[in-house]
């Protein structure tokens, strides 16, 4: 698994004008395929009038599926250089709709590759990016004494706090980067005298 990856910090639009024609990036996280897809078809029905809806969408940490469409634009100059941007700026689990309204000018394709990667550059710019970082998913058990200062101290010391579980213990469900875990469990036995459990899971990813 990759350690980190940036996507997009949420849904979003931005429009840009070049030559009389209107290109209008509409970004959005995507965490399959399908939710990529989804979001193309309903840009597509949002715009029904437009010259063309080109896309690219990038899903996996590791860029796994890559797609892209010129939507009718000469090969190569639309959906391409879309997605060469989102390869260049690193981010990941994105789609990227460019609408196009034609102004009467043509662009040529040297200007249509500016316009359609540019489109994007400037919608990741605007909407801003997130850095998603990979974790080892862990469980704490604590008794119920301990548990409300133990969630505060997580928390104070940057911890990422998951879930907090009540039962006959306290289960807290945090995040950690693999080479945080022995340190962690240093301080977890120091803070509570070693009443603590540590259960290690899986591995996930969060917000760096």
């Amino acid at each position: 698994m990759q350690e980190q990856y940036r996507t997009v910090a949420g849904e979003g639009v931005h429009e840009t004008e070049i030559n009389r024609s209107r290109f209008i990036c509409a970004l959005a996280p995507a965490a399959t395929e399908q939710e990529a897809q989804e979001f193309i078809a309903r840009i597509r029905k949002e715009h029904p009038t437009a010259t063309h809806n080109c896309f690219a969408y990038v899903i996996g940490a590791d860029a796994a599926v890559q797609k892209a469409s010129d939507d009718g634009e000469p090969g190569g100059t639309a959906g391409v250089p879309m997605l060469q941007m989102l390869m260049r700026r690193e981010i990941r689990y994105v789609v990227a709709v460019v609408t196009r309204y034609y102004g009467g000018v043509k662009l040529g394709a040297g200007g249509l590759i500016r316009a359609y990667g540019g489109a994007v550059g400037e919608a990741l710019d605007v909407l801003g990016t997130l850095t998603r970082q990979r974790y080892r998913l862990a469980t704490v058990t604590v008794d119920h004494q301990r548990a409300g200062k133990l969630e505060n101290d997580l928390r104070a010391t940057g911890r990422q706090v998951r879930e907090v579980r009540y039962a006959d213990a306290v289960a807290i469900e945090i995040g950690l980067p693999d080479s945080d875990v022995d340190a962690f469990r240093a301080w977890l036995a120091d803070v509570t005298a070693g009443t603590a459990g540590l259960e290690l899971g899986g591995e996930a990813y969060g917000d760096a």
